[in-house]
C-alpha cells in the first residue's frame, strides 16, 4: 500500500469525530515479530502507552497475521501520521 493511500484530513474529519476512538487493521506476514512492529510504530505517534490497544490473529494457515489497533486519537492529523510510519512496517501486506 502507498503512502498516496493515506486518507486525507478533510475526509477523516467527515466521517469521524475528534477525538476518540479509531480502529486500524494491519496485515503482514507471521514471521519478524509483526506485531510487535505495528504497535511500536504506532505508539511513537501517541502520548501514552494507555491510548492503544491491539490483538492479534494468525491466519489459519499461519503464513499471515491481522493486528487490529484500537487507538485513541487527537485529530485527522494524527490518524495520518500513524497511517504514514504504518506503511514503513516491514512485511506489511494490507492496512486499512
Amino acid at each position: 500500500m502507498s503512502p498516496n493511500n493515506i486518507p486525507s484530513a478533510d475526509l477523516l474529519e467527515s466521517v469521524h469525530p475528534f477525538p476518540g476512538s479509531y480502529q486500524i487493521r494491519a496485515i503482514g506476514s507471521s514471521d519478524e515479530d509483526f506485531p510487535a512492529r505495528v504497535v511500536a510504530a504506532v505508539q511513537e505517534e501517541l502520548a501514552g502507552p494507555g491510548e492503544l490497544d491491539h490483538s492479534v490473529r494468525f491466519t489459519k494457515g499461519g503464513r499471515h497475521v491481522s493486528v487490529t489497533l484500537d487507538i485513541t486519537v487527537q485529530s485527522a492529523d494524527q490518524v495520518r501520521a500513524i497511517y504514514a510510519r504504518l506503511h514503513a512496517v516491514s512485511g506489511l501486506r494490507l492496512l486499512f
